[in-house]
């Protein structure tokens, strides 16, 4: 999965820390008032038709990224708008004179859910742009098939409409500094690299405990790890946010797990399912986590934003919240969120192998239904009857109410494995909705996805 694997770079030049300040300022008031087009109206200033810097995020970095690369133009006498793919349309792509796309890749190859309506829209087709510039900075993985795969499609789409290459794409391996430092230098926009804002360092974060939740299962293990910030540390997250944490043996490449508390429990809780390579080793960092890692030990860990799965606007409307296996950690977090508020207009749709030793959490989803926390509660058990039922087709019997809930205001949050459940769940709410009803979904924030 390559989900905008950015990490931070040292910064460097008079300009580039200009810029750099610029940049924190318009991402602090973008986010302060939710509205990109006060922020991007700040930047495009007067006289010469704006720059269009696009990007295409999960997470949220490779929106960083577009307001750093905004900020060094502007710092340059450069004006530039900035806008989500999601929010381009054919017409304002024609209009422009040059555009800098920055994509992140999600799953294998995929557009990101931020780039979900303009491949709809857009790349379905190709469009005449014989008087458009523009350059491609693709993010991505290399451990995965399909590196940068979205940024590919991008690039290859820009060209059969007849837009003009500023320079060649660049390609991101899991924040290869060098490849940032490219970008940054192809622009113009200083000498030093491109660095993601007010990323922290890691932290000594403490195991406190650890809970297999899963014995008797016939699939790999899933524990539930209790980790206490550092002595004197303020910790601060919201429901729906990400950790990011250092295995030993392989820190280069920091692993990503969505947290399963609220800042209120005082401690962050992840459910960490074991990963086994086909010779029965267990991954680097889950088997880390769930054996070799001793009760407090410290784990090199830092709290990661994650914009697109929080509750956000969506924090007052009813929530329909579905997922798979250790996505559960997302929706635990938001449901803890939720009984903390005292708002109780919650669906939870959970897939797992059997009840019998798979049903994670079940006290505690239970005590939430019993308090009135969760409206309704589907548990689906694949292989507890002899056909497989998995949370997608339990969506589809439930269509009707399903319809409903989105028919009065209800956001959708999905949490869990992309392959399978996430497309599977994607193909039914398509059904369900319908085409118009599914994109105003989209474009209104009200379906979310944290999946891997």
């Amino acid at each position: 999965m390559s989900i905008d694997a950015v990490r931070s770079a040292a910064a460097g030049g008079t300009v580039l820390a200009y810029s750099m300040l610029c940049a924190t300022i318009w991402w602090r008031e973008r986010r302060r008032h939710a509205a990109t087009a006060a922020a991007a109206s700040a930047l495009a200033g007067t006289g010469a038709a704006p720059a269009l810097v696009l990007f295409a995020t999960q997470t949220g970095q490779a929106e960083t990224l577009a307001w750093q690369t905004a900020g060094g133009l502007h710092a340059d006498g450069s004006p530039v708008r900035v806008l989500a793919l999601n929010a381009l349309d054919a017409d304002t792509l024609r209009a422009a004179p040059r555009a800098l796309f920055i994509a992140s890749t999600y799953g294998e190859g995929d557009a990101p859910d931020g780039a979900s309506l303009f491949v709809e829209k857009l790349m379905t087709q190709a469009h005449a742009l014989p008087a458009l510039r523009y350059a491609v900075l693709a993010l991505g993985d290399r451990q995965y098939q399909n590196f940068c795969g979205f940024g590919r499609q991008l690039d290859e789409w820009l060209q059969a409409s007849g837009a003009m290459r500023e320079f060649e794409r660049i390609d991101v391996d899991n924040a290869d500094p060098s490849a940032l430092a490219r970008w940054q230098r192809q622009l113009g926009i200083g000498g030093g690299t491109v660095a993601e804002a007010d990323e922290p360092p890691f932290a000594p974060w403490q195991l406190a405990r650890r809970e297999l939740l899963n014995p008797g299962s016939i699939g790999s293990e899933i524990h539930r790890l209790v980790l206490t910030p550092p002595a004197g540390a303020t910790a601060d997250w919201q429901s729906g946010d990400l950790v990011q944490i250092e295995a030993p043996g392989d820190p280069a490449r920091p692993r990503e797990y969505s947290i399963a508390s609220i800042v209120g429990d005082g401690a962050v809780e992840l459910l960490v399912r074991q990963e086994l390579h086909p010779d029965g080793r267990l991954g680097i960092a889950s088997g880390w986590l769930t054996t070799t890692l001793s009760h407090g030990g410290n784990v090199p860990l830092r709290l990661k934003p994650h914009a697109n799965f929080r509750l956000g606007d969506n924090a007052n409307r009813p929530l329909l919240l579905i997922g798979n296996g250790t996505g559960l950690a997302g929706l635990r977090s938001h449901l803890r969120a939720r009984a903390a508020a005292g708002q109780g207009d919650n669906w939870l749709l959970f897939g797992e192998r059997n009840a019998a030793h798979d049903w994670l959490c079940r006290e505690e989803i239970e005590a939430w239904r019993s308090a009135g926390l969760l409206r309704r509660v589907d548990m689906v058990f694949s292989r507890d009857q002899p056909e497989r039922l998995y949370v997608q087709h339990r969506l589809l019997q439930a269509a009707d109410e399903v319809a409903a809930w989105i028919d009065r205001g209800a956001a959708i949050y999905v949490c869990g494995s992309l392959q399978g459940m996430a497309s599977g769940v994607d193909a039914a709410l398509r059904q369900i909705a319908g085409p118009e009803r599914f994109a105003a979904l989209v474009a209104a924030g009200r379906y979310r996805r944290d999946v891997y």
